[in-house]
């Protein structure tokens, strides 16, 4: 068989292909160039109380140029070291917040606290490396960057130095089983294991000479909160960490604040209402694709929220998951 092809469609067929090789260039002369903006942005901190410092992260999709800098991190400063708490999503802002502490002391790093596995939070811990400071997490967070390191070698290889290596994936040499004091040099760091909230791993830190409480991702403020633990075990990690005597709250995402309650009283809302709507839709023998299509609107709760669409249908699929057995 012979396929005869018209001199004017074989004109058409090289427009069209020029067509769709100029779209592509464009479109990844676009992403070079947002890539290049993010770069060139400047890295910068805020001391919201004295030796507390604070770098605010964006308010990006995961797969969005810059998602590397979305996760509020910093350090506190003792009279003796440095404590980092969290180090960023990749191997450029671990060392942006480095290079960001020794432009405000030549104290050391000795210690160096990751909050949760999430890769937004733990990417930049082995710019640390040559501080040789102990790496402090919860007890489970080892065992959680394991089972972790594949997908982020896969997804997040342009995050780490290349090539992307599984030993730059730094795990806790300092574990938390419960709760452990970090002493700066007259300045006291408590820290606090949760049980499985947002996650399984979940760690506080709390700096009694300011009153300053870094919760990790046990706190979202405007970006929709993200479930990869229980939603009942973070429903009692809101009542209870609401207990705690802070002056200042460092959330995991958006907005430092000076009032707890005010900051919990949204993620709470949403979260109870995710547990009411599937336990309705549950209680009516409703599909987890009926109770996806529910959860869109319950209770208004999108117009409050960045980021919906992708998390929240990750959340109404794990609170299933979690609330079908009980």
């Amino acid at each position: 068989m012979v396929l005869r092809v018209s001199w004017s469609s074989a004109r058409r067929i090289r427009a069209s292909l020029v067509v769709s090789r100029v779209r592509t260039l464009w479109t990844i002369a676009t992403l070079l160039i947002a890539c290049r903006a993010v770069a060139a942005q400047p890295f910068v901190v805020e001391q919201i109380a004295p030796g507390v410092f604070v770098h605010t992260g964006k308010q990006l999709a995961l797969d969005a140029p810059g998602h590397d800098d979305i996760a509020n991190i910093g350090f506190v400063v003792g009279s003796r070291c440095v404590a980092v708490i969290d180090t960023g999503g990749s191997m450029r802002i671990g060392r942006a917040l480095r290079a960001a502490i020794r432009q405000h002391t030549a104290l050391p790093v000795c210690y160096v606290v990751n909050t949760h596995v999430h890769v937004d939070h733990v990417l930049g811990n082995a710019a640390f490396r040559d501080d040789k400071p102990q790496f402090v997490g919860h007890v489970r967070l080892g065992a959680a960057l394991a089972h972790s390191r594949a997908f982020f070698l896969r997804e997040y290889a342009g995050d780490f130095d290349a090539p992307a290596s599984a030993d730059q994936i730094v795990a806790p040499d300092l574990a938390v089983e419960d709760a452990r004091d970090l002493d700066l040099g007259n300045r006291k760091l408590s820290l606090r294991a949760w049980p499985k909230a947002h996650t399984d791993c979940d760690l506080t830190v709390f700096d009694d000479a300011s009153g300053t409480l870094w919760t990790g991702d046990l706190l979202f403020r405007e970006r929709t909160p993200v479930l990869d633990g229980s939603v009942i075990g973070w429903l009692a990690a809101i009542d209870e960490m609401a207990k705690i005597p802070a002056k200042l709250v460092v959330p995991g995402h958006g907005k430092t604040g000076h009032d707890l309650a005010a900051a919990l009283a949204p993620e709470r809302r949403y979260l109870q209402a995710l547990v009411g709507a599937v336990r309705a839709d549950l209680a009516e023998g409703k599909s987890l694709n009926d109770a996806a299509v529910t959860m869109q609107v319950a209770g208004g709760e999108k117009s409050h929220w960045l980021l919906w669409d992708t998390a929240h249908a990750h959340n109404v699929a794990r609170v299933y998951q979690e609330l079908e057995w009980e």
